[in-house]
């Protein structure tokens, strides 16, 4: 058994980490190099070795810890619960997702433009039954005439797509904008109106 890591230890392992979401996230797995997270970490490549023993091995650690704490707002949709307020919910979560973690969200998004090299097996895993476990009960709200009917599988594409934007295109939305606009007050209320009005059941 592996002991167990000391303080020093367990923040040298997260400096690294940091280090590696900065350059997986902007050049890409391909793109970074050990040599340029030992740098931004401070760290020498030697001593970066000692705790990860290969990039792949920094890298699967970094999509480990990035996909647990994706799926956990999609976990968090209540079956019990009023589907207006779980679905808005949902995509706020999303959307804070993006303004909090965009390195997480870019390094997710050039993953999965890569074909998804690293993480074919957790997306055809957990993400696959966490996913068909809610889009049946978003089918089920469906049936029972709680929220319009749409294909429930790709009302959750549209919602990451919409919501994700936000971190993997912030560079062109800054150039729109200004480098100072805080574009997500507006985007959370625009993607609350845009998803309440799809959801809405026709009176005829």
């Amino acid at each position: 058994m592996r002991r167990p890591q000391t303080r020093i230890q367990a923040k040298n392992s997260e400096t690294i980490l940091d280090a590696a979401l900065d350059v997986f996230s902007a050049a890409g797995f391909r793109g970074a190099t050990l040599d340029q997270i030992a740098d931004v970490a401070g760290l020498s490549k030697p001593n970066l070795l000692y705790y990860f023993p290969s990039k792949e091995a920094v890298h699967t650690a970094l999509l480990s810890q990035l996909l647990d704490t994706w799926l956990d707002p999609l976990r968090a949709m209540d079956p019990n619960g009023d589907p207006l307020t779980q679905i808005m919910g949902y995509v706020r979560a999303k959307l804070n997702f993006s303004r909090d973690f965009p390195r997480q969200s870019r390094l997710f998004a050039n993953e999965i433009l890569q074909g998804a090299p690293h993480m074919r097996p957790a997306i055809e895993g957990d993400l696959k039954t966490l996913v068909i476990e809610k889009t049946a009960v978003l089918q089920t709200w469906m049936d029972q005439g709680k929220i319009a009917r749409l294909p429930p599988v790709h009302l959750l594409f549209s919602i990451w797509s919409l919501t994700q934007h936000y971190a993997d295109f912030d560079c062109q939305i800054r150039a729109l904008l200004g480098p100072d606009h805080d574009a997500f007050p507006v985007a959370g209320d625009y993607l609350e109106t845009l998803f309440r009005k799809l959801l809405q059941v026709s009176d005829t």
